[in-house]
């Protein structure tokens, strides 16, 4: 696979994630839980979801800052941004106590279940595309839903129950209108293949 962002700010963010995961109890949300389903690009930020407790845990040992507005806290280590989300605070598409209702355990790192991880991945594409991180996350978008075992049929049910109409949408804009994916090494071939079979799974009426 590609890189998307240099090896060294990866590896760093790597480095980070991994005394992160020695030191507190969070689950991992972002490119990063992407990557562990995908194993394709590696990411640069890093995302977490973790409770009021931990998160005073967190101030005994890092410099946050609370984002008001986007309902959220942070910390800057060098290049490396922390993004920290709370139940019953914070909104990834879905409100963050409904992502850690449907989580499961890979490469000893919690994550949300990998439909529910697309619902975050297509919130915070709205959020910001055009821009550099929001062609990653298109391109996390896309390493999902080719997943042989990504399950279209749960997505669909999830999109009914919390009303996201507007993210099945966005997903079929994104695969219809996306002609190749060079990071994913898909050539236009392949993907044009791939494309229709996607095209109908996300058209599926929803149960």
């Amino acid at each position: 696979m590609n890189n998307f962002y240099y090896q060294f700010i990866t590896d760093k963010s790597f480095s980070i994630l991994k005394q992160l995961k020695k030191d507190f109890d969070f689950v991992l949300v972002g490119g990063w839980a992407v990557y562990f389903y995908t194993h394709s690009l590696k990411s640069k930020d890093i995302d977490i979801i973790v409770d009021f407790s931990q998160l005073e845990d967190f101030k005994k040992q890092l410099p946050i800052e609370k984002n008001e507005r986007l309902r959220k806290y942070q910390v800057k280590l060098e290049e490396i941004d922390i993004d920290i989300y709370l139940p019953f605070y914070s909104n990834l598409g879905l409100p963050v106590e409904e992502v850690i209702k449907e989580i499961t355990l890979i490469n000893g790192f919690t994550l949300p279940k990998k439909e529910v991880l697309l619902i975050t991945k297509l919130n915070a594409y709205q959020n910001r595309k055009g821009s550099v991180k929001g062609q990653k996350d298109l391109i996390d978008i896309l390493s999902l839903v080719l997943l042989e075992d990504f399950d279209f049929d749960y997505f669909l049910k999830l999109v009914k129950k919390y009303q996201l109409k507007d993210y099945q949408l966005t997903l079929e804009k994104i695969i219809k209108e996306t002609s190749e994916v060079p990071e994913l090494n898909l050539n236009r071939h392949f993907w044009g293949r791939e494309r229709r079979r996607l095209v109908e799974k996300i058209k599926a009426p929803i149960l």
